[in-house]
């Protein structure tokens, strides 16, 4: 098996730039959508598991858990030992744990699998990218790179559809096996038609024991927040946050001290780039838990079909895939302080208005009671994520840009995985919550003013702390125009050059 051209050489009009095209949309597209499809799955799979909502919010965390924690170290390792070779261990691992969550006979395997699936995340997701921008042309990669963006675009429209349908038709456990037909075909071609490529300059060096303790803390914090209201303030509860806690600071002491960090910690000498990460954090704490908690609400209370419930919320992401090149052309021209003001204040009034989504609602009154909320909702996430990308990316010098877009990425996902523990407990949800739609609609009711308060809570930080950055940021890149960023802003193609170790 063999190239068909060297990388850096291939154009995207010859047969193998369609191959390679091909092969990352399909990898990237496996774990994209498992991480947005699962949502509509979640109601079908405790009823059949015969599961409580701990157990739900694991089967979504479990995959973030491994994902946020692994995400940086995955594109490392690509540059290292070569961005084809991991890629295609990715997608074939990923593989193999969906087919584990596809069998799972109870909910300890599936979400045992789902952990397993975030690690083949972490090795696929940064190196789609990555070999996009190593494999094509210098002239042809910006076009390649808007086909990949595009292409997934579509993916992510199609998503709920196709999931919706899969849960509703053959059972939810198709939404994971379908992966292995995915797999089956980007694997061979990868080997056949992608060229190998790695970083000269990348060594053997990683930083094994930060991603580690990464992962523990975040298991540490999340696994007392989901036990929380089953357990109370039991031993297990308290020694376990505890210990996230102490691991989180024990991360970053170890950060501190190492030659070269996952996380360098003088990346956040630069303020605009702390703030803005603050602000990430706050935007995908409550899409986390919005898109948590809504496809639940749509079923279990408003009485949608799985399909439903997905189609009720693919206005968001049509939205972002139709506008979202104009509002990144929009914050160059004015500055990112006030889009990141406005995206989360518009944001927080189309969560606000899901409040309408109640017991009396129903698929016949979708237009008047869930469509304006999903379009106001889509137009503040149209209007933040391409400029919060482009600022990110401004925030730093050129070469770490790469470094400063993975830690985006991260500290997006890591905010949805604790947002999925936490909103539960704060808004006072029950184990078995999810079977009672009464009980599930009134702890709806106290969730969204939560997630709309931490949306109104970045806004303020943005017009506080956020200013134009001294580099013009280049909000118009294809792939930040057109990648729809609703569980994580865009990895930026330099990550595919230059890992954190």
């Amino acid at each position: 098996m063999c190239a068909a051209a060297a990388p850096g050489e291939i154009r995207v009009a010859s047969p193998t730039g369609r191959w390679v095209v091909l092969t990352t949309v399909l990898g990237s597209s496996m774990a994209m959508l498992d991480s947005t499809v699962i949502n509509v799955a979640l109601p079908r799979i405790g009823k059949d598991l015969g599961t409580d909502l701990a157990a739900l919010q694991w089967t979504v965390n479990a995959y973030m858990l491994t994902l946020a924690g692994l995400i940086l170290l995955g594109g490392a390792l690509g540059d290292r030992y070569g961005r084809r070779r991991v890629f295609v261990v990715g997608v074939v691992w990923f593989a193999v744990a969906s087919l584990l969550c596809g069998i799972a006979p109870n909910a300890a395997v599936l979400i045992g699998a789902r952990a397993l699936q975030g690690i083949g995340g972490a090795l696929l997701t940064p190196g789609s990218l990555a070999l996009i921008q190593a494999s094509f042309h210098p002239d042809d990669r910006a076009r390649a790179v808007g086909l990949w963006s595009g292409l997934g675009g579509v993916g992510s429209a199609i998503g709920p559809f196709l999931g919706g349908y899969l849960v509703d038709g053959p059972g939810w456990r198709w939404v994971f096996l379908l992966n292995l037909p995915l797999a089956a075909l980007c694997a061979p071609v990868a080997l056949r038609h992608v060229p190998e490529s790695k970083d000269p300059a990348a060594h053997g060096r990683f930083d094994v024991l930060g991603a580690a303790l990464a992962a523990l803390a975040l298991a540490g914090v999340t696994y007392a927040l989901i036990a929380a209201p089953g357990r109370g303030a039991s031993p297990v509860v308290i020694g376990s946050a505890l210990g996230g806690v102490l691991l989180g600071v024990l991360f970053v002491r170890v950060e501190r001290r190492r030659a070269d960090p996952m996380l360098p910690p003088s990346i956040f000498r630069s303020r605009l780039f702390t703030s803005v990460n603050i602000v990430t954090l706050c935007v995908y704490a409550a899409l986390g838990g919005f898109f948590f908690l809504s496809a639940i609400q749509l079923q279990v209370v408003a009485g949608y079909s799985a399909l439903g419930a997905g189609a009720a919320l693919l206005p968001v992401t049509v939205l972002m895939l139709l506008f979202s090149a104009s509002a990144g052309d929009l914050g160059r021209r004015i500055g990112p302080r006030i889009p990141l003001t406005v995206g989360p204040l518009l944001a927080a009034a189309g969560m606000l208005l899901m409040l309408r989504v109640g017991p009396g609602a129903s698929v016949g009154s979708y237009v008047s009671d869930v469509l304006p909320a999903v379009v106001v909702l889509g137009a503040g996430l149209v209007v933040v994520v391409a400029p919060l990308t482009a600022t990110v990316l401004a925030a730093v010098d050129s070469g770490r840009a790469g470094l400063a877009s993975g830690i985006n990425n991260a500290a997006a996902r890591a905010a949805g995985l604790i947002a999925v523990a936490a909103l539960p407990l704060l808004a006072g949800m029950g184990p078995e919550v999810y079977r009672d739609a009464g009980a599930f609609a009134a702890s709806f009711r106290r969730a969204m003013p939560m997630c709309a308060g931490v949306l109104v809570a970045g806004a303020v930080i943005a017009w506080w702390q956020v200013r134009t950055p001294t580099a013009a940021p280049d909000a118009a890149t294809p792939e930040c125009a057109v990648h729809c960023g609703v569980t994580s802003p865009p990895l930026e193609p330099e990550r595919a050059r230059r890992g954190p170790g």
